[in-house]
């Protein structure tokens, strides 16, 4: 089965949750990265006062790689422990990979 990159955005609250979950299932998720970022946008529900003068929120966004398969079961797993955490995700297939 092919590759996919997982992409996780969500609120900075929610993020270690997700990165416990994660850790949790070594055998579905190999590794990731965390970074912060911004969240701009409509969609974006803008919170604190500082997030409302600014205009955008901060968040964390998370990338793994893997088997589809096991990229979807991350999902599940995640919407089924924190089914309301607010995280926006999105799969792309990945061409390559490897380490240089």
């Amino acid at each position: 089965m092919a590759d996919v990159l997982l992409s996780l955005t969500m609120p900075v609250d929610v993020s270690q949750h997700v990165e416990d979950l994660l850790l949790s299932r070594p055998d579905i998720v190999r590794g990731f990265t965390a970074a912060h970022v911004d969240g701009h946008g409509s969609v974006v529900r803008l919170v604190e006062a500082a997030e409302l003068v600014r205009g955008h929120a901060p968040r964390i966004q998370i990338q793994t790689v893997g088997e589809e398969a096991d990229m979807r079961e991350a999902l599940a797993l995640i919407k089924g422990t924190l089914p309301q955490a607010n995280v926006f995700y999105w799969l792309l297939p990945v061409i390559e990979l490897g380490r240089l």
